[in-house]
């Protein structure tokens, strides 16, 4: 069997002589590239850096301070800020997203007497994606369950559902955010149980004797939700700071539209757009909580129907509402 392991070893030989050849007319071939090639990979690295950014001395959520001087608070938050200062495509979009939808959220809140703090939890959720559906099926722009959904007085069934409805679902998430605080006493905990429950954060906060949150051993994904929040919190208030660069015409703007007021059926939901001048693909953009073609409404309650208003549907770029300035740069 020797000759078969010589005649092996000479053929390995060959071949990394080839190899070797080859890499040789390669380099040569591609010297008179290297000059120019090496000065675009420098420039590259001085326009993009990755850098850690520092964790501010003092951070509050719903007026609770933070106990950011723990090491694993701080670390946990530290978490959260780089990866959602690094998850690029995502961090901007909820910015641009955020100057639609915090318009309509606000309000709400503060008209609940619920802290402001909260459009972050929103903003978790869904992405501000108001048809987003979790693969347990909680469903809108602040991801009810049908069953909450309905504990909180949505009306969810086949024709309509109101966790789709922005102002409705977030009135429905107040009332759920209310019921939280007046049993924990603390909007840390309230916002944790928007994730998991207020019966498992109850069963955890008497098993655990431990009434706070920083303080409480949680799922992973509960552990790191408030810190979450926190995080975009930070990065919404100075985008800048953090690398984004974003400019007024960027930013979505608030949808400009009519509204109406229905108390009959609707037999056909296309003739129905086409008798208010817009189209089906429209009329079920500006109300995802139409769930079907028609609408029964057999005992004549009044739904209120956004309609786009045509004329300025075709926003000037240059004529953007910005909710918030320190979201832009102005060259």
């Amino acid at each position: 069997m020797w000759w078969k392991r010589k005649n092996s070893l000479v053929f390995v030989f060959f071949i990394a002589g080839i190899v070797a050849w080859a890499g040789v007319f390669i380099s040569a071939s591609d010297k008179d590239e290297l000059p120019e090639a090496l000065p675009m990979a420098a420039s590259s690295k001085k326009g993009y850096k990755i850098k850690s950014y520092p964790i501010p001395e003092n951070l509050t959520f719903a007026g609770e301070n933070i106990p950011i001087q723990r090491f694993d608070v701080k670390e946990k938050f530290d978490r959260e800020l780089v990866s959602n200062v690094y998850f690029h495509s995502n961090t901007i979009l909820l910015i641009k997203r955020a100057n639609r939808y915090f318009p309509i959220i606000e309000p709400i809140l503060k008209a609940n007497n619920i802290p402001e703090d909260f459009k972050y939890i929103a903003m978790i959720e869904s992405g501000f994606q108001p048809r987003v559906v979790s693969p347990a099926g909680a469903a809108g722009i602040w991801q009810f369950l049908k069953a909450t959904g309905r504990e909180y007085g949505l009306e969810v069934n086949t024709y309509v559902d109101e966790r789709y409805n922005v102002e409705k679902a977030t009135e429905a998430a107040c009332k759920y955010l209310q019921s939280g605080y007046d049993k924990f006493g603390s909007w840390s905990l309230t916002a944790a149980s928007y994730n998991i429950g207020k019966t498992r954060i109850a069963n955890e906060v008497e098993r655990q004797n431990c009434g706070s949150y920083f303080d409480l051993l949680l799922p992973e994904e509960t552990s790191r939700y408030v810190f979450r929040a926190l995080a975009l919190k930070q990065i919404m208030e100075g985008p800048a700071n953090y690398g984004f660069t974003i400019h007024e015409q960027d930013l979505y703007p608030p949808l400009p539209c009519k509204e109406i007021v229905i108390t009959t059926p609707i037999t056909d939901m296309v003739e129905f757009a086409s008798q208010h001048q817009t189209s089906y693909y429209m009329l079920k953009e500006f109300n995802p909580w139409l769930r079907d073609t028609y609408l029964t409404n057999a005992s004549g309650k009044a739904y209120v129907i956004k309609l786009p208003d045509n004329a300025q549907l075709n926003v000037d770029p240059d004529h953007i509402k910005v909710h918030n300035k320190n979201w832009v740069i102005h060259d």
